[in-house]
């Protein structure tokens, strides 16, 4: 899933429709596609899956230009169901022509919750993630298409999300936009820096940090059971921490990150470590130490005010994240935290 940027002050039906636009463009398709980690990722967990997708029924969500169809045909899938409700899926019943499936995938055009279906499905699987994992909200579509239409213990794919938080230090980033103007060409220039600060942080910031940008063992935020998750559940997200700092650095600002395991939970596990069942989960991480993806990698929330800690110091408080009342597919973003004696909040939207 990538970011586009939809007007605020819209009907739902609107907004949806300006959602669904968005993903017209091929543009878009293509920076999926071509991001490999992701692609492939998805690759391999089909096929791991094999035996649960060959003569199966399977429910693409979202299918875009069809390329997870296509991988579930390949498997061996009796009957593909390839679902979305923009344009593209055109495009996409060609691509499945083309390729000789059309006997096996059926690309519908519309919304996941108001289509009708033929029969259950085994199978769902979606690209479903977005910043911060829940940016975009398209996890409430598969989560009424699961409802809606899979089988009693049919299988979730991924099956498994994780959503983790930590504190990070960036000094060329802040350096670059914030302390630029304390001399600018000899002159003295800091009283733009409030206006520099809300300009360059005012928002949730997509960038690529790498592990050593990240001043604290991960938080964990949210774990996501696609098999069990409720709507309700995915309103708001909030999670208290107490992490000390493993390092002596200037706090500039808070990292978001997630996972998704593929056929079992990996929340908690190294990725070399076999879960209870003796397999090892297939993961498609986005955490700093892990290749960049086409989501950029992390969303960073930066600080106004960076905070110089020691070793060993707590940054404590309160993370949450809620569905905006204005447009359900952004997101309000508070942190409330301390170090020391000292308190902080910040308080964004991720449009």
């Amino acid at each position: 899933m990538s970011t586009q940027i939809f007007p605020v002050r819209l009907s739902a039906a609107q907004q949806d429709a300006a959602y669904f636009h968005s993903y017209n463009h091929v543009g878009i398709h293509e920076e999926m596609i071509k991001d490999r980690i992701r692609t492939e990722a998805y690759r391999d967990a089909i096929f791991a899956h094999q035996e649960a997708i060959k003569d199966k029924v399977v429910i693409d969500v979202g299918c875009g230009t069809g390329i997870l169809s296509i991988f579930c045909a390949a498997a061996g899938a009796r009957k593909v169901y390839a679902v979305d409700a923009s344009d593209i899926a055109v495009q996409a019943r060609e691509v499945v022509k083309a390729n000789g499936f059309s006997d096996v995938i059926t690309v519908i055009v519309g919304r996941v919750e108001e289509i009708q279906l033929e029969e259950k499905a085994d199978v769902i699987i979606s690209e479903w993630m977005g910043y911060m994992l829940l940016y975009e909200t398209m996890l409430p579509s598969v989560v009424c298409a699961r409802d809606r239409w899979l089988k009693p213990g049919g299988l979730m794919l991924p099956s498994f999300a994780t959503l983790y938080m930590a504190p990070i230090t960036n000094p060329d980033r802040y350096g670059e936009s914030i302390d630029f103007w304390r001399n600018v060409y000899g002159f003295d220039m800091s009283a733009i820096l409030p206006l520099a600060k809300q300009c360059a942080f005012e928002e949730p910031c997509v960038e690529v940090i790498t592990a050593e940008n990240v001043i604290s063992f991960p938080i964990l935020v949210k774990r996501i059971d696609c098999s069990t998750v409720t709507l309700e559940e995915l309103e708001t997200v909030t999670t208290t921490f107490s992490v000390p700092s493993i390092m002596r650095a200037h706090l500039h600002g808070f990292a978001l990150w997630f996972n998704v395991s593929f056929g079992g939970d990996a929340s908690s596990l190294p990725k070399s470590k076999a879960a209870s069942n003796g397999t090892i989960p297939l993961v498609l991480s986005t955490a700093p130490e892990d290749p960049p993806t086409h989501w950029a990698q992390q969303t960073i929330l930066y600080v106004y005010e960076p905070v110089e800690l020691q070793q060993d110091n707590l940054i404590s408080g309160t993370f949450t994240m809620s569905q905006c009342k204005e447009n359900p597919r952004f997101l309000n973003v508070h942190i409330e935290y301390s170090c020391g004696d000292r308190h902080f909040v910040k308080e964004s939207v991720m449009r």
